[in-house]
């Protein structure tokens, strides 16, 4: 099979934070025998051992485009209140600002027909594609693309949209992140993927014509166990931003680093506010993580509010943790189990006192500690590795050719 892969960005300098999961997945598909052209949206192209690269057509306007929307947000837009201690849920926002309306129109009519003739090219030069993949890049940019390479090309045109259910119109979305549904039209895609099972009724509800779920993995080989000389961090949390999961973040993390002063307590992120006693890791480099992850008992997974209450929506850090032979402490997320078993490959705390219990526990029985992780790491390997989910696409796709 082979396929060319419309990407948000490839650019892992930029903050784009399903960017590593999709080089994992362009590596698979790699590592399956699917041959891969790969352009970004957002960012310049990067060539890699496992796919080929195609330029991006609107690098220059896209970034402008970047640019004028961060300034008009700033000015007078309406981007998503920023989280409150009361804040636990982004609001119910089916709307559209002002400024984001003139944005999205002057993207369609300056930035679409741009990529609409290059991809029209690609298509042109290479017949022998058997379909298109878009991987996250905003939809309301790209109207009447899929339609076009449809009728023109008669290739399918999926989209895949890894940001369930926070990219939904009924959630208000991140302050940092498009609105991808407004004026977007899901029905001309062959079908729609997305990362969250609970998601599916909402996508056809907004048109489209297929639906069907994917949710993240994690690569073995890039998140694998290392040898470090110690576990010297007791318990850990890599993430950015309280945003949506304020509470849990001073349940699992800054108040019991208060009320565990025999513990040493870490954090590698921004914009965590007061973290009590935790202290701050520097950022070296995005593979740093696996260090600081190995180097600790105990790791936290706290998802955000919009993942957690809408079911099996899967994000990255429970399968990367989880790859990486942690041992996972996560605070409570519908559909967990799809993935993990809870007391088995990781654990599940509904307080800040559970969450304090259960760290006292487990710092004191480290063969409990190894046995969840190599458990979760033996999950991964069985059913959650991107070779499995770039298997699970091309089975999709090839059942619309």
């Amino acid at each position: 099979m082979k396929l060319l892969v419309v990407c948000a960005s490839l650019d892992l300098t930029q903050p784009f934070s399903a960017t590593p999961a999709w080089w994992q997945l362009l590596k698979a598909f790699y590592e399956i025998g699917v041959d891969v052209i790969a352009t970004p949206y957002q960012g310049p192209a990067i060539e890699s051992l496992w796919w080929r690269a195609a330029p991006n057509p609107a690098q220059w306007q896209g970034d402008l485009f970047k640019s004028v929307r961060d300034t008009m947000r700033k000015m007078g837009g309406t981007p998503a209140a920023p989280p409150t201690p009361t804040t636990s849920a982004p609001p119910a926002a089916d709307t559209e600002s002002s400024s984001d309306k003139l944005v999205r129109a002057t993207v369609q009519t300056l930035i679409t027909p741009v990529w609409a003739r290059h991809l029209d090219r690609l298509l042109t030069d290479q017949p022998d594609i058997d379909a298109v993949l878009i991987l996250t890049a905003p939809l309301n940019h790209l109207v009447g693309i899929a339609a076009e390479i449809q009728r023109k090309h008669h290739k399918p045109v999926f989209y895949y949209d890894g940001d369930v259910p926070a990219s939904l119109p009924s959630m208000s979305g991140f302050a940092s992140g498009f609105r991808i549904y407004q004026g977007a039209d899901p029905a001309e895609y062959t079908a729609v993927i997305s990362n969250s099972k609970g998601g599916e009724d909402a996508l056809k509800a907004l048109g489209a014509r297929a639906v069907h779920t994917v949710y993240y993995g994690a690569d073995p080989e890039v998140f694998s166990p290392i040898a470090v000389p110690a576990q010297d961090i007791d318990v850990l949390f890599y993430g950015h931003g309280r945003e949506y999961r304020w509470q849990w973040v001073e349940d699992m993390l800054a108040e019991p680093s208060r009320q565990m002063p025999e513990a040493r307590f870490a954090a590698r992120g921004t914009k965590l506010g007061d973290l009590g006693r935790t202290q701050l890791l520097p950022y070296l480099s995005f593979s740093k993580l696996r260090e600081y992850a190995c180097r600790t008992k105990i790791n936290l997974c706290i998802t955000r509010q919009a993942h957690a209450s809408v079911y099996g929506s899967s994000s990255s850090r429970p399968f990367e943790l989880s790859s990486m032979g942690c041992c996972i402490v996560s605070n409570p997320y519908l559909g967990i189990e799809e993935w993990f078993e809870p007391d088995k490959e990781l654990f599940v705390v509904h307080s800040r006192e559970e969450a304090i219990d259960r760290y006292r526990y487990l710092l004191a029985h480290d063969s409990e500690r190894q046995a969840i992780g190599s458990a979760a790491r033996a999950r991964v390997l069985k059913e959650h590795t991107f070779q499995h989910r770039a298997r699970q696409l091309v089975s999709i796709m090839q059942g619309y050719q």
